[in-house]
């Protein structure tokens, strides 16, 4: 996460909160105190972006001392340590919002992330993040589902071809095509680059197969049709399941057999970690 992408968002982070500067800081803590602060955790948490948030810190003060305590991808208890920091104390107090900011948000993703596959570990199945990101975060909030010990689907409208209802729509026109045309037709243009199909039911998804896709997308289908789903299937493509899918029906899903279950909710709506910083005396 130390690249070129990755410090230009940071230092525009910094620029949108400090601007001119720090003013309740410059009034009344001096320049020449020192401090030591830690961050922790209020509740248990799977760590993601510490060492963005120690980018953060160098970038407003490179002398400050930062260790990161936990490293990405560790699943604390509430009350542990997740960094330390030594230095001006006007410095950590600078960069104190923006670091928590990015910590709590790819903590969050992380967090939310381990705990839908805790509940599909026992099935197999593969858990993937979608494209409903922030923007200009996609690679930070992507790299804090694989600290939860998800999977990168497709980064963006390039790396993969995912025929959705309305390419379909707009595709087909006022003529009656089949989905196995479509895949056919998306092969043509971009050999070698791997398709999935949407589809929204049996009949569909039997269209689908006739031109062997990689990957058939099951849509908003309940758990008892993605069964029948597989069955049909029969090994022929890897099948994803998405839309409506929550903690309190994945168990249901993952049991069905299918491959992998994408879920928007990982970055569109993890909660932010429950992170605090602290000076200690």
């Amino acid at each position: 996460m130390n690249d070129d992408l990755t410090n230009a968002l940071i230092r525009a982070a910094l620029e949108e909160d400090v601007g001119a500067g720090d003013l309740t800081t410059q009034a009344l803590v001096a320049p020449e105190v020192d401090g030591n602060a830690v961050i922790v955790n209020r509740t248990p948490c799977r760590v993601a972006g510490a060492d963005i948030a120690r980018q953060v810190f160098l970038n407003v003060d490179h002398e400050l001392a930062v260790t990161i305590e936990a490293a990405d991808g560790e699943a604390l208890p509430a009350g542990c340590r997740i960094m330390s920091l030594r230095g001006r104390a006007a410095s950590i107090l600078t960069a104190e919002r923006v670091a928590l900011n990015f910590l709590q948000r790819l903590t969050g993703i992380a967090t939310l992330t381990a705990t839908f596959v805790e509940r599909t570990a026992p099935h197999g199945v593969t858990l993937l993040d979608t494209r409903k990101t922030t923007p200009g975060w996609r690679r930070l909030e992507k790299y804090a589902v694989c600290c939860g010990g998800g999977v990168n689907h497709r980064m963006g409208l390039y790396d993969m071809i995912m025929i959705k209802d309305n390419h379909r729509r707009l595709w087909a026109g006022a003529a009656v095509r089949s989905l196995a045309d479509a895949v056919r037709a998306a092969r043509a243009r971009f050999p070698g680059i791997a398709v999935e199909v949407e589809v929204e039911n049996e009949a569909e998804l039997r269209d689908a197969l006739n031109a062997r896709p990689e990957w058939v997308l099951l849509d908003n289908m309940p758990p008892q049709h993605m069964k029948r789903c597989v069955a049909i299937n029969a090994g022929t493509a890897r099948l994803e399941a998405s839309g409506g899918i929550t903690l309190d029906n994945i168990d249901a899903v993952a049991a069905s057999g299918v491959d992998a279950i994408s879920l928007g909710c990982l970055t569109h709506s993890a909660p932010a970690a429950d992170l605090s910083l602290e000076f200690e005396d």
